[in-house]
């Protein structure tokens, strides 16, 4: 029980980068590797064997880098999320319509019927957002990516 309650509160974050290069109206991809707070639930961790059903219950994406950059410049998100060699990829959270003023922090709906079990007990995940861009941006953007979790206690032997 104390396992799943410390895995629900600390998220994994990332900072993914948008690059002055990306193009305009095409689906783009920026990779990065994530990690929680926590880090003892992975498979050879004490505490991954008494934790299950790990899902994404909250995503929230960040511009950090320029700090005021807009991300209603990006009109679609598409988060996943998969092992460090991209196998086993999962589309987690998404934002098929963001609003051209949305500010620099947008929060994006989940599936949390998508069990990530043997993903979230790596000792860190690779995330993928792929996005499309409205306009076109001046300079490298940085984001930052939390992703929530919750997970239940494992049934016992």
């Amino acid at each position: 029980m104390v396992q799943s309650m410390v895995k629900s509160t600390l998220p994994y974050t990332t900072t993914l980068t948008i690059p002055a290069s990306a193009v305009v109206g095409t689906q783009q991809s920026a990779i990065s590797m994530a990690k929680s707070f926590e880090q003892n639930f992975s498979i050879s961790g004490k505490g991954g064997q008494y934790i299950t059903q790990v899902s994404v219950i909250s995503a929230k994406l960040m511009s950090t880098e320029p700090a005021t950059y807009n991300l209603g410049n990006l009109s679609s998100v598409k988060i996943y999320v998969s092992k460090t060699d991209g196998q086993d990829e999962v589309l987690v959270a998404f934002r098929t319509d963001i609003v051209g003023d949305a500010g620099n922090n947008i929060v994006l709906d989940t599936d949390n019927k998508i069990f990530l079990d043997r993903l979230i007990k790596e000792k860190e995940i690779r995330v993928r957002m792929a996005y499309t861009l409205r306009q076109k941006v001046d300079t490298d953007v940085n984001v930052f990516l939390a992703l929530g979790v919750n997970a239940y206690p494992a049934g016992r032997d």
